[in-house]
């Protein structure tokens, strides 16, 4: 399916650090909890995702990450999930994550 560029510029993509991590003990799979700063414009934002395979506090904190910010929140097995991390998904369903090739400031848009 072909869309516009303007239905494109719709969506919020920013980059963002991760502040803290921890298992998300009510997800039904193996899931993360992440607190991300997005800057002094959108600020800190959560979410849930099931990125365990790779990736755990030890190796995801302070990592920047890519992500939609402007999709509306929804309740991932009791965390209210306010963005969507992007990443790519392997053929056996793991989940490697997208991030700038360095370091930038957080909040910058993604086009």
């Amino acid at each position: 399916m072909e869309i516009t560029y303007e239905d494109f510029r719709k969506v919020d993509i920013r980059v963002g650090t991760v502040l803290s991590v921890k298992n998300n003990e009510k997800a039904r799979q193996p899931a993360l909890v992440l607190e991300v700063d997005f800057g002094k414009e959108i600020g800190i934002k959560t979410t849930s995702a099931k990125i365990t395979h790779y990736y755990n506090s030890d190796n995801l904190v302070g990592e920047q990450i890519i992500a939609v910010c402007n999709f509306p929140t929804k309740n991932i097995a009791g965390v209210v999930s306010e963005i969507l991390i992007l990443g790519s998904i392997e053929k056996d369903g793991k989940v490697v994550l997208v991030h700038p090739s360095q370091k930038v400031e957080n909040g910058l848009e993604v086009y």
